[in-house]
Formats: structure tokens, C-alpha cells, sequence
């Protein structure tokens, strides 16, 4: 595990609409479930939905930046590997992820948070030409990321 100072701190969690649109899973798996056992049916309808509402909040990505190394959800690259970063609105990243992917690009996109990073990858040996990562505070995150490569490339 990294010992560097955390600078910055994210969770990517599931908008509060997609927990109540998920709430249709109760009806859903009621009216499958009771022709064969009424009982049955009724108990495990909000059982479902349940199970379902803790995979959304425990898979959950984050997205953490310390002194020395950016992650996201399960990659990370060290700080002094970032290049140019960009702020991406909604219209930006739907070109980004369409006619203007890379298909080694690494991305970890969440479709409720509208707003996004591009964040170039300087990494020789790694593939992955750029990173894109939804965020909810890509202003901080870029300023971040700015200055802890900056810091980075100093103490080098």
C-alpha cells in the first residue's frame, strides 16, 4: 500500500434516481414470483431489491489521488506519468467515447455524472494512451493531479 499522503478523495456513487428506479425490481419479481407461492413472492421481492441496492453502493468505484500515485477503481499509475489533462462536459465525453475513442484508453465512466477527465498517459510502456475518468469535482481533480505531478517531477 502507498504511504504518500492522500490529496484527494472521490467516490463515484449511483445516483439516489437509480435506487429508486430499481425499486421496480419489487413488483417485478412479485408478479413472476407468486403465480408459484404467494409467500414466496412477497418475501423475496424487496430481498431482491435490497441485494441489489448494496452491489450498487458497495461497487462503487473510487478515484483517489495521493503524493505519489493516481487511482481509479482498480488501476493506478504513478503521478509523474500524467500528461495533459482536460476537463470534458457531457457533448465532449460522448465524442470522446464514440468517434473519438481509442480503444486502448482506459476508462472509468459513470453515464449519471455527467462531467469527465481526459488524462493523458506519458507511461512508454503502458498502452493505454490516456485515461478517462468521470468525476464529480473535475475543476479539484485536475488541480490536483496538476500539482501533485508537479510536486513529483521536483522531487525526482
Amino acid at each position: 500500500m502507498n504511504n504518500s499522503k492522500t490529496l484527494y478523495k472521490e467516490r463515484l456513487w449511483a445516483t439516489p434516481w437509480l435506487y429508486v428506479i430499481t425499486l421496480l425490481l419489487v413488483p417485478a419479481v412479485a408478479l413472476m414470483l407468486m403465480p408459484l407461492n404467494r409467500t414466496l413472492g412477497l418475501v423475496l421481492a424487496p430481498l431482491v431489491y435490497a441485494i441489489v441496492a448494496v452491489l450498487l453502493t458497495v461497487s462503487a468505484p473510487r478515484v483517489t489521488v495521493t503524493e505519489k500515485e493516481f487511482t481509479a477503481g482498480y488501476a493506478n499509475i504513478p503521478v509523474t506519468y500524467l500528461g495533459n489533462i482536460t476537463v470534458l462536459n457531457r457533448d465532449e465525453r460522448q465524442v470522446a467515447i464514440g468517434p473519438g475513442a481509442d480503444a486502448r484508453a482506459f476508462m472509468l465512466l459513470r453515464s449519471w455524472i455527467p462531467t469527465s477527465l481526459k488524462i493523458e498517459n506519458t507511461d512508454p510502456t503502458d498502452p493505454a494512451p490516456y485515461w478517462l475518468i468521470s468525476t464529480r469535482k473535475p475543476e479539484e481533480l485536475r488541480s490536483v493531479l496538476t500539482s501533485a505531478a508537479a510536486n513529483a517531477a521536483k522531487t525526482r
